[in-house]
């Protein structure tokens, strides 16, 4: 069941990364000045889908907070290496990110590293 946990935070993680994204770009460029910025932010709390991203988050620490009593932290964080994979991947596919060498290196990189450090 530990590995539920994981997962479900990864899959809220992501998400709410890519949502956020996704609206955020309805609305354009954050406003230089402190009131303006205060009510364009309160403006994107405000729409539903980002919203629905906030509660994304606050579910997958809810997951986390399950992962951590079945998994040592030092086991269970590389897991969440997994979310810069399948944003990055997300990001290509559907919001027509940039796709070139040093990703692809990097995420191999990390893809890398969760492999060695699960099996430590």
């Amino acid at each position: 069941m530990g590995y539920v946990y994981i997962f479900g935070t990864i899959f809220f993680t992501v998400y709410g990364q890519l949502i956020i994204k996704w609206r955020i770009g309805n609305y354009g460029s954050l406003p230089e000045e402190t009131i303006e910025k205060f009510l364009f932010l309160l403006k994107l709390f405000l729409d539903p889908f980002i919203f629905s991203g906030f509660i994304s988050a606050f579910l997958a620490s809810m997951c986390w907070m399950a992962a951590m009593t079945k998994f040592e932290l030092s086991y269970a964080y590389p897991f969440m290496g997994l979310t810069f994979i399948l944003v990055s991947v997300f990001g290509i596919l559907f919001m027509g990110e940039s796709f070139n060498l040093y990703k692809v290196l990097g995420l191999l990189l990390i893809v890398s590293g969760i492999i060695i450090t699960a099996r430590a």
